[in-house]
């Protein structure tokens, strides 16, 4: 099993591999969730070899790149891999992006809440980052309550390149969290 980059009360952070077929297989999963269809988008990923090019060149570059990215999400109880949650560096965005996504049946238990409060703690105390944004379709009423619960405020509508929605721009100032 994957070394944890970081761990919460019930969850277990952890860089993705594209060498990992576990990995690979709930990528595949996840970016086909009618859920993640319709509040992240479609990624074209059908494939296993679709999700491992996708790791590699989103999640290992990433971390490779910018010493973070967006992480596996597990169970401490389980060892099961429920989503993803982490930073993610947009060329539109000026600092460093929350994102994160759950299978549906691990939605609604707190499960994003608690990743998303241990990556903003990381992103503090390990990587020393000050401002960290998040975007979301202000359709997403779920995300929206996630990020407000961890202290996001809502700053702007932006639209990003290559996006059909004017997206809400959050923004959290970490260093006083």
């Amino acid at each position: 099993m994957t070394t944890a980059v970081l761990e919460t009360e019930r969850l277990s952070l952890f860089r993705l591999s594209e060498r990992s077929p576990e990995d690979c297989a709930f990528t595949l999963r996840q970016l086909n969730e009618p859920s993640f269809l319709r509040n992240i988008g479609d990624r074209g990923v059908r494939t296993l070899e679709q999700a491992r090019d996708y790791v590699f060149s989103r999640m290992v570059s990433s971390y490779r790149s910018h010493g973070y990215g967006l992480y596996g999400v597990r169970l401490k109880t389980t060892g099961q891999t429920i989503g993803s949650c982490g930073l993610i560096r947009r060329d539109a965005l000026d600092a460093p992006d929350l994102g994160y996504a759950l299978l549906p049946e691990f939605e609604s238990c707190g499960y994003a809440s608690e990743a998303a409060a241990g990556v903003l703690a990381h992103a503090r105390t390990t990587l020393g980052l000050h401002r960290i944004l998040a975007i979301t379709d202000p359709a997403n009423a779920g995300s929206i309550r996630v990020l407000e619960k961890l202290g996001f405020r809502f700053e702007k509508m932006v639209r990003l390149p290559a996006e059909d929605i004017d997206l809400k721009l959050f923004v959290s100032d970490v260093a006083e969290s």
